[in-house]
């Protein structure tokens, strides 16, 4: 009686052992087949913008690697909410990935009634670019560095008018970065997109705007805008002769960014050889020179490295948020 239990025991723990192992079978066979059809990569904006641009460029360099068409879709709308939305509730295959950016992460926190979480539902698969913004003025304003800046907005309060692309946006957040540090109170004058703002800001109706460099560089080479300063810890290549702010406010940076992320609960082995799809498309000299053009340097690494540096952002615009009592209407 007893060796029949001991054999019954003993072919009941295989069993069980096989029926636990079984699932994650075909779970890694489609991890290493993967991918058998178009990739969809969702941009969270409309087309024609920054993220629309660098969507397309990762996504020519990554598509012959992976030997499958990456189809890119732009669901703007909700400050980027919708389309993050989308693939926080997609099916955690690796067929649907978000284009990931800086307004995700200050979203994190502007948005209390979303039906996911940034930081929990969207799992972190590569980083792609980060650039700075530029302080860029309208030329009439008599500061003409950032000291002075500083000055003429303590002794003319409620004089300097910041615009920017809206409530929240990556400008928006950056400018109150800027008040929070150096001890000063901008009016905050939102609009509909970065472009209005800058062509208020040639018109002298807002007085500074941070902008991306793709929207305010022609006009600072041509002197239409003045730039007091980047936002990088360091200057710019495209334009050496623009101070950092963190000269003269140390530790003072702010930067959009972009990165690939994925439904949380992709699997381990399929966000890595999207990883190294991704990296290897990055490592390429045109597409660098590409990213270059706008101010942008690439940002290669580890899903782990990636996710550390989109928990800092989080956390660092959920303090400027709160400082500001930034509120969406």
């Amino acid at each position: 009686m007893k060796l029949h239990r001991r054999t019954f025991l003993r072919t009941f723990l295989r069993t069980a052992a096989a029926a636990a192992i079984a699932p994650a079978v075909p779970r890694l066979a489609r991890a290493e087949s993967y991918p058998t059809k178009p990739i969809h990569l969702i941009v969270p904006s409309p087309p024609a913008g920054t993220f629309d641009i660098v969507a397309r460029l990762v996504a020519n360099a990554v598509e012959p690697r992976l030997h499958q068409q990456f189809v890119v879709e732009n669901r703007g709308g909700a400050g980027t909410n919708l389309g993050t939305g989308i693939v926080a509730h997609a099916a955690p295959d690796g067929y649907t990935l978000l284009l990931a950016g800086s307004p995700g992460a200050i979203n994190a926190t502007l948005y209390h009634n979303l039906d996911f979480s940034f930081a929990r539902d969207i799992a972190p698969v590569a980083g792609i670019e980060r650039a700075p913004l530029i302080m860029a003025v309208n030329p009439s304003l008599p500061a003409k560095t950032v000291p002075q800046f500083i000055g003429y907005a303590k002794q003319n309060p409620g004089k300097i008018n910041l615009g920017s692309g809206g409530v929240g946006s990556t400008g928006h957040v950056a400018g109150e970065l800027f008040n929070m540090m150096a001890g000063i109170k901008m009016a905050h004058v939102p609009y509909r997109g970065e472009a209005p703002a800058i062509t208020d800001l040639l018109a002298g109706q807002v007085q500074v705007v941070f902008s991306t460099p793709g929207s305010a560089i022609a006009y600072v080479k041509a002197g239409t805008l003045h730039a007091l300063g980047v936002t990088s810890l360091k200057r710019m290549g495209v334009l050496p002769e623009v101070p950092a702010i963190a000269a003269f406010l140390p530790g003072y940076e702010a930067v959009s960014w972009s990165g690939i992320g994925a439904p949380a609960k992709t699997p381990p082995a399929i966000i890595a050889k999207l990883n190294g799809a991704i990296n290897a498309g990055l490592a390429e000299p045109l597409l660098q020179a590409r990213l270059a053009a706008f101010g942008a340097v690439v940002m290669m690494g580890t899903p782990a490295a990636f996710a550390k540096f989109i928990a800092a952002e989080i956390d660092k615009w959920g303090k400027v948020i709160r400082f500001a009592n930034i509120r969406v209407e």
